[in-house]
């Protein structure tokens, strides 16, 4: 004790700054890294259930079993779309959402919630509107997000809403700099809230009251993200509501109108594509079954590896049109089994390599262009994604 009083009294004379402790940033980067692990192990079965899902509804069946298909997968889209909130939630305590400008038509996004809704307001026999205005054919957004926030606010009106309806709308109005304000409400007949529940809404970890959070149990963290994002996107949250009568949420957000060219594209997707020789690189017994009744459904060819090192070698081997290259790998990531692929000689260095992976941040996706991807996709990767990206890479063959 006695040394460190002198050591103390020393630095003071001398002008010397303690040593400062670790600061709640690393603390909030390691939180981050973890979520980010949970999310991608979450992602892993979910991309097999999107995918066989989506494969299902593809099949001869009839219009319910259909719609039982098309339900598994927007309830595992929502799963993956839970994960992206959860590792949202501590990445915008440190730097801020960072949002995507990705192709996407919002009537097709409206009429996908319009359809989830309905699915699950209809197990409580709660009836259902969905009402969608003049909305343009393609925008650039962060549609992950988007979908993300109008999920949730779906969610919370079923939940608390126990008879009567529940009305979604959806639409837009120009708005300044040559873009468009989209609009989504959600107008339900559940058990409302008081002036002052509406003020702690917004506040994290907080229920409206004690009786909500004891009935319907819940974090109270979703409204919280779901304003965040739409505050990102250059919109808003807002509520209004009374006791016992219901409430209405509206969310807006600015887009950028796309370019009609991005729409041909689009439509592009439906050309015949080749049958290409893939190789597959995933760890995960599953996710090489699910992968190998995707790659087969669209009428590829794919052999398959569990390593960073056996990619490459089978690489160097020759014979293949495209590379599926999980980034999570068990002995050298993906990113650094692209790298010794890009270092090959000759044609096997050059085979268009396709990442996937669990994590969507655009620093993520810029390392994997970085290391040498020529496509990144995240998962639960759907078969129509997987389709355009391997038809993309038929033309990248050699180049």
């Amino acid at each position: 004790m006695a040394k460190r009083k002198k050591a103390v009294s020393k630095a003071r004379k001398t002008g010397a700054r303690r040593p400062k402790r670790p600061g709640r940033m690393p603390v909030v980067r390691a939180v981050e890294a973890a979520l980010a692990g949970i999310a991608h192990d979450i992602r892993t079965p979910l991309t097999g259930i999107v995918a066989l899902a989506e494969l299902l509804s593809a099949s001869d069946l009839g219009a319910r079993e259909r719609g039982w298909a098309d339900a598994i997968k927007s309830g595992a889209d929502h799963l993956a779309q839970i994960a992206t909130l959860l590792v949202d939630a501590v990445r915008a305590d440190a730097k801020g959402l960072v949002i995507r400008d990705d192709p996407f038509s919002p009537r097709l996004l409206a009429g996908s919630v319009g359809e989830a809704l309905a699915a699950r307001a209809g197990s409580k026999s709660v009836a259902t509107e969905t009402v969608i205005g003049d909305l343009p054919v393609l925008v650039l957004g962060d549609v992950l997000r988007l979908r993300t926030a109008l999920e949730n606010l779906a969610d919370n009106a079923v939940k608390f809403t126990g008879e009567g309806s529940i009305k979604f709308a959806a639409g837009a109005t120009k708005a300044p700099r040559g873009r468009l304000r989209l609009t989504f409400t959600f107008t339900d007949t559940g058990i409302g809230l008081s002036p002052a529940e509406v003020k702690r809404l917004f506040k994290p970890f907080v229920q409206a009251n004690e009786d909500v959070a004891r009935r319907y149990g819940g974090a109270g963290l979703g409204l919280v993200f779901v304003r965040r994002i739409a505050r990102a996107m250059g919109g808003d949250l807002t509520v209004t509501s009374k006791r016992g009568k219901g409430s209405t949420f509206t969310l807006t957000a600015l887009v950028a109108v796309a370019e009609a060219a991005a729409s041909g594209e689009m439509a592009a997707r439906d050309e015949a594509r080749p049958s290409l020789m893939v190789l597959c690189a995933e760890d995960n017994p599953y996710g090489r079954v699910v992968m190998n009744t995707v790659l087969k459904a669209l009428g590829h060819r794919a052999d398959f590896v569990d390593s960073g090192e056996a990619a490459v070698k089978a690489a160097a081997r020759g014979g293949y049109d495209a590379v599926l290259m999980d980034v999570a790998l068990p002995d050298i990531d993906g990113l650094e089994a692209t790298r010794r692929i890009r270092a090959l000689p000759g044609k096997a260095g050059q085979v268009p390599v396709i990442g996937i992976s669990g994590r969507d941040s655009p620093d993520d996706e810029r390392a994997a262009r970085d290391a040498g991807m020529n496509f990144y996709l995240t998962k639960p990767v759907s078969p129509s994604k997987l389709a355009e990206a391997l038809s993309l890479t038929a033309g990248t063959k050699g180049s």
